[in-house]
């Protein structure tokens, strides 16, 4: 991790001890089955630890994004009723904890607040990671019990509010890995794939398709929590990363910055944009830089995850001009105020439905 000065490595034999002793720790505090446990941090390991943690045991994951401060975390916090909540002890200079004590009298159903490299008692190692709560507790019973259904709500994440209060997004599981399924094939991502991923993992892009899709995948995931071109072309080549999703601005900042070509980053052969229009020239600019890398744009949202996208072999026009086809599973349409389906070419409401839409607000 850039910020921390330090990079983890974990195999996924470690990643599931890790995911299994965390699991065992968080029935230990008290996580119930439908129980929030909420993570205010950066792209970090933890957040893939934790994620299968809670789907061991029944728990809804709630991302939150590291820039929300205390205004966005009273009415997050308290509406999820988060019992346990994982946060930095420091990250871009700013105190987690200190946030933390004045808000938690106003929170009276977070149980737990468990601070990464915190100094105390209250430190995520000395919780989770460190004592041996397999030694203690009997996993092949607690895990049978706990369970998860497909259908039951495996992830809780909120939008950005523009109209009001920010609201929560149910996920289950079915909506997840359904959604990622076909998004991989649509895409033609394989196990051989190495994925990088710069984006927020508080987002949907960085947590489906960084976290949930390396794990489908088996595949190597690269994790950067300081977005910055030079140094993800430095893990491109070190990595051999061969896979990408982000923002338009990203692939903007990557093709512009004159030091990344001191780097060997022709292992990448996918770069999916979503999030905003594509430039036609950024798509040419990119691909004559960048010889044998496809710009592949989408469309989605924390709702249904990528909902289209354009196909590998699509024409540039294609990319710059368009948000490609539905992955199969979704459907998309265009209507008018009255949700009369519109001819081709008039502009008008988009619906989507399918396997990957939410459950509800």
């Amino acid at each position: 991790s850039s910020m921390t000065g330090r990079a983890t490595t974990w195999s996924y034999r470690q990643l599931h001890r890790i995911a299994t002793r965390m699991a065992l720790g968080m029935t230990a505090l008290g996580v119930s089955p439908g129980d929030v446990v909420s993570f205010q941090l950066p792209n970090w390991w933890h957040v893939t630890a934790l994620y299968l943690a809670c789907t061991r045991i029944g728990a809804t994951l709630n991302p939150l994004m590291p820039i929300f401060r205390q205004r966005e975390l009273r009415f997050m916090l308290a509406f999820a009723e988060t019992k346990l909540l994982l946060i930095p002890r420091e990250f871009r200079g700013f105190d987690y904890p200190a946030m933390l004590r004045e808000l938690r009298p106003e929170l009276p159903a977070l149980k737990h607040v468990l601070v990464v490299d915190g100094p105390g008692e209250d430190a995520f190692e000395a919780v989770l990671l460190n004592p041996r709560w397999e030694d203690r507790l009997d996993a092949g019973t607690l895990f049978a019990e706990r369970q998860p259904g497909p259908n039951d709500i495996s992830e809780l994440i909120y939008t950005s509010g523009t109209t009001g209060q920010p609201k929560g997004v149910m996920h289950t599981s079915n909506t997840i890995l359904g959604n990622i399924e076909r998004i991989i094939a649509q895409v033609g991502a394989t196990q051989d794939d190495v994925i990088l991923m710069a984006s927020p993992l508080a987002h949907n892009t960085g947590f489906l398709y960084g976290v949930v899709m390396a794990i489908m995948l088996h595949t190597k995931l690269v994790l950067q929590d300081v977005w910055n071109p030079v140094v993800a072309a430095q893990r491109i080549q070190d990595e051999g990363v061969t896979w990408t999703m982000a923002s338009t601005p990203f692939l903007a900042d990557f093709t512009s910055n004159p030091e990344v070509e001191r780097y060997d980053v022709r292992t990448l052969r996918t770069f999916v944009t979503a999030g905003a229009p594509i430039p036609r020239v950024l798509v040419q600019a990119a691909m004559e830089k960048f010889k044998g890398l496809r710009v592949l744009s989408g469309w989605g949202m924390s709702e249904n995850g990528l909902v289209t996208t354009t196909l590998p072999g699509d024409p540039p026009e294609k990319v710059f001009g368009t948000d490609g086809r539905p992955f199969p599973g979704m459907e998309v349409r265009v209507v008018d105020d009255a949700g009369r389906p519109l001819p081709r070419g008039t502009e008008g409401r988009l619906q989507a439905r399918g396997s990957a839409n939410f459950v509800g607000y």
